[in-house]
């Protein structure tokens, strides 16, 4: 049996099962209540004709086998027995039905079908009052039938009505599929849900927002593209030109010189290449809306802060981790480990980097009641309030420190940004206070704290 694929359908089919399993109920209902009435009335017509028999057989009655004309009835068959069981007077003919010894209402089977007896005895005989259940079964049915004729009658008005009432309330759902089927590849406008069941709005509500990932996705894309094309044109510039430079070279000193150089700027190129990449995928990331879950900022800063030692070393920095509260080394926030992990190595390599041979770089972790501050602070010349803004956008680089260069692409502290407002915060770019170079804060909510804010 296929299964049925339209919702229409669908109710049509239902609605219509419940009409006529509600009608086969009422037939049910219909003929035990009738039955019962005519049950009812024929007993009592039954025991009636028996107490109306009590005083005697009227004085004509002939013996037994006899009938009388006003005693004749199709329904009922009346036989009197004498106590000694001499059967005398029998309604009709050739009924020999059984002489009953319970008294009352009993049910016999004779002649084929069932008899219902009632017996009455007085001083002298036994009354005998017997009918067909057939008949009754038959008004039964009749009264039945005859109460469920209107249904019957208004069974097609109902599948009418039904069928015009659901496409009434599918009309909206018909609509949506028609803007939708009208649409182009490109159109990711949010759908109306106006007139929608409220059944149906979540889903289109649900729908929109995945329309709107889809959206964010597409422009993360396209800048990525734009970003990728536009930085990568001066390193792939500048990598031919050292190629043709290397093959110039016209002794083992000039050789020399152009292999370090084509050698620093392919490192250069596959530097921006993997921050680059790792924009895009932080970026996904953000608009994927990957579910959450507790991690412990106080670990991840303990990694960073090692793997990052070696470049600090090699320049001459200073790099440490400040001692931790107990509250914020065991203290964790819900988000992406892996996001995080990119985030903190990001934010000390640019200290590093924007630090002077002899500066100082300080990683901090500060816990308070509802959030988990991280601040990192350096020794370096620090960045201007008004260009502060500005060294968060892509391909953005700040001031270097005096008789210093730096190699980068301006990408670290963008890819730290989109990590954050991930996470719901921002980067708050400031003086540090002990060291006079740039302190980059981080705020973010504590497991316990967003757990209390879901459940107000």
């Amino acid at each position: 049996m296929k299964r049925l694929s339209s919702l229409r359908l669908r109710l049509l089919v239902f609605l219509l099962a419940a009409i006529v399993l509600t009608a086969l109920v009422q037939g049910v209902l219909a003929y035990r209540s009738a039955l019962d009435e005519t049950d009812a009335l024929f007993d009592y017509q039954m025991q009636q004709t028996a107490y109306a028999l009590r005083a005697g057989l009227p004085p004509d009655a002939q013996a037994t086998g006899s009938t009388r004309p006003e005693y004749q009835n199709d329904e009922l068959i009346v036989q009197v027995w004498t106590n000694e069981g001499l059967r005398i007077f029998e309604s009709v003919v050739g009924a020999a039905l059984p002489q009953i010894a319970v008294l009352g209402f009993s049910q016999v089977q004779a002649r084929g079908t069932t008899y219902r007896v009632f017996s009455l005895q007085t001083r002298s005989q036994v009354i005998q009052v017997a009918q067909d259940m057939a008949p009754r079964r038959a008004m039964a049915r009749a009264l039945a039938l005859r109460s469920l004729l209107p249904l019957a009658v208004m069974a097609p008005l109902l599948a009418l009505a039904v069928w015009w009432a659901v496409g009434r309330l599918l009309a909206p759902v018909d609509r949506v599929r028609g803007q939708l089927a009208k649409r182009q590849a490109d159109d990711l406008v949010p759908v109306s849900d106006t007139d929608l069941p409220s059944e149906l709005q979540p889903l289109v509500r649900e729908f929109n927002a995945l329309l709107s990932r889809v959206q964010q996705a597409f422009d993360a894309q396209q800048h990525f593209v734009a970003d990728a094309a536009h930085e990568l044109r001066s390193p792939l510039a500048a990598l031919k030109l050292q190629v043709q430079g290397l093959q110039r070279a016209a002794d083992a000193d000039t050789r020399a010189v152009a292999v370090e150089r084509l050698a620093g700027g392919i490192d250069r190129a596959t530097r921006l290449v993997e921050q680059l990449l790792v924009l895009a995928r932080q970026e996904a990331q953000a608009t994927a809306g990957l579910p959450p879950r507790p991690v412990v900022l106080a670990d991840l800063a303990r990694q960073a802060v090692a793997e990052a030692a070696p470049a600090a070393q090699r320049r001459g920095v200073d790099l440490g981790l400040a001692p931790l509260s107990p509250e914020a080394g065991q203290a964790s926030v819900c988000g992406q480990p892996q996001a995080l992990e990119i985030l903190l190595r990001n934010l000390i390599d640019n200290a590093i980097k924007y630090t002077p041979e002899g500066g100082v770089v300080d990683v901090q972790l500060q816990a308070e009641p509802a959030q988990l501050v991280l601040l990192v602070d350096d020794s370096g010349p620090g960045i201007a309030p008004e260009q502060r803004e500005l060294v968060l956008q892509r391909f953005h680089r700040g001031p270097q420190a005096e008789g210093a260069t730096v190699t980068g692409s301006g990408l670290g502290l963008a890819i730290a940004e989109t990590i954050a407002r991930m996470h719901g915060t921002r980067l708050e770019l400031g003086s540090a206070p002990g060291l006079g170079g740039l302190r980059v804060c981080v705020r973010l909510l504590r497991t316990g704290a967003q757990e209390e804010g879901a459940d107000a």
